[in-house]
């Protein structure tokens, strides 16, 4: 209940924070760590596309970002799901700010780098 109202807020905030008008990217490059073998990896994913990630399912519903700033200020909306149907997160992720709304996972983090505008 908080997590969604936070997230709402930080979008918010960050439209707020720039006069300059909102882009919906091609897709985004998402980057995940294996906390248990310290394997860096980046997926690139168009918007709506999915990957495998081990016993998990990233999902890109969209990328959007500022006009002119597709890296820095980037949010994705990711849903990860586990082994069954449910997501285990679901939500916008943001460059600028990854732990504010993170992964909660014991084996990986995933966090958004950028936006694809090409």
């Amino acid at each position: 209940m908080i997590r969604p109202a936070l997230t709402a807020l930080a979008l918010l905030a960050a439209g707020a924070a720039s006069a300059e008008s909102v882009s919906l990217g091609n897709g985004a490059v998402l980057r995940v760590l294996d906390k248990l073998t310290g394997d860096v990896r980046d997926l690139e994913l168009a918007n709506g596309g999915a990957a495998p990630v081990g016993r998990l399912q990233l999902e890109l519903g969209e990328c959007r970002y500022p006009e002119g700033n597709p890296s820095g200020d980037a949010y994705a909306y990711v849903i990860v799901r586990g082994d069954g149907t449910e997501p285990v997160f679901s939500g916008w992720m943001i460059a600028s700010s990854p732990a504010l709304s993170a992964l909660d996972h014991p084996r990986y983090d995933v966090w958004v780098i950028r936006c694809n505008t090409a």
